[in-house]
């Protein structure tokens, strides 16, 4: 299939879209320079199967958040490239420092999104952002997971967190939360309005997040990358790359949650803490049970006209 480049239009997201179908393997990737006002980072994690195929992500460098990042860059299979300084992904924004509100601001955004559940923002705080700024709030369902995690720290029990967290409990919990991405109406109505107001041509910057950046954020980011027509093996490199970004600050919750006596076992953790694969892939497995297809979830699950995704590729593919 030729490689011509079809830059705007209904054609670009049909063409994305049939591109989608071929084989990543047979599609070169490049390398892609660090932004100025980022540090670049690998961008897979450790023991994934695209550490070869990596590209470098760009990090928006805070004191308060780790997991910042700017979504542009990539190349995409159209002969593009997702331009940089429109979307931002990140994780809870609450505790910024000044210098942080102060980098944050220089980004220009215009709308930032918050995924989080109200009790996650009772304990976590709310956004800390630039004067003039608001959090737009649209709560996608952790299946009661921060709750639970809530219950078993607080215990102080061993026995409880075991029983609560461990013999593969926590693994099977990511993945059910994984599978409600694409089965829950109302979630499927957040994702939704989010790329619809990232294919908004009079919207200017956007950042979204959750409470740690990888889960919920982590599947926009990986549904909106491959409806750019980025690679597949791309998209997933930049959904495991929070594992770089969050493994020494969740280290330490571990560490101070020994410490400080609360969690004999902290490591019953790791599993929510972490991003994997099979996580991701109980959530493509349920898009093509569900809908046939990602092309399918697009259109049917999330309600995407060929208008929108057209606008999607004029938008933010250069």
């Amino acid at each position: 299939m030729s490689r011509v480049r079809i830059r705007s239009g209904a054609a670009a997201a049909v063409a994305a879209f049939a591109l989608a179908a071929l084989p990543t393997a047979a599609l070169p990737t490049a390398a892609l320079p660090t932004a100025a006002h980022a540090a670049a980072a690998p961008g897979a994690a450790v023991g994934s199967r695209h550490q070869q195929q990596a590209e470098p992500i760009r990090q928006i460098v805070l004191q308060g958040a780790v997991n910042v990042r700017d979504l542009g860059g990539y190349r995409t299979w159209t002969g593009g490239q997702v331009r940089q300084g429109l979307v931002y992904r990140s994780d809870a924004l609450g505790k910024l420092t000044d210098a942080d509100v102060t980098t944050v601001s220089g980004l220009g955004l215009t709308k930032v999104i918050d995924f989080r559940i109200p009790m996650e923002v009772q304990y976590d705080g709310a956004d800390r952002l630039p004067a003039g700024l608001s959090p737009t709030a649209r709560p996608v369902s952790d299946l009661g997971l921060y709750g639970t995690l809530v219950a078993a720290i607080g215990s102080g029990d061993p026995v409880t967190q075991e029983r609560m967290l461990g013999g593969g409990r926590a693994e099977a919990y990511m993945r059910d939360i994984y599978r409600t991405f694409v089965t829950s109406p109302e979630n499927r109505a957040q994702f939704a309005a989010t790329l619809r107001d990232l294919a908004d041509g009079r919207q200017g910057p956007v950042l979204y997040h959750c409470t740690s950046g990888k889960d919920r954020t982590g599947w926009v980011s990986y549904v909106l990358l491959r409806a750019l027509a980025v690679p597949e093996e791309s998209a997933e490199g930049d959904y495991l790359a929070s594992n770089t970004f969050r493994a020494a600050y969740d280290a330490r919750v571990r560490a101070g949650l020994k410490q400080s006596g609360r969690m004999q076992n902290p490591d019953l953790l790791i599993p929510l803490q972490e991003v994997r694969q099979d996580y991701l892939d109980s959530a493509t497995a349920q898009m093509e049970a569900d809908y046939g297809s990602f092309y399918g979830y697009l259109t049917q699950g999330l309600g995407l006209d060929l208008q929108t995704l057209a606008k999607l590729q004029s938008k933010l593919v250069r």
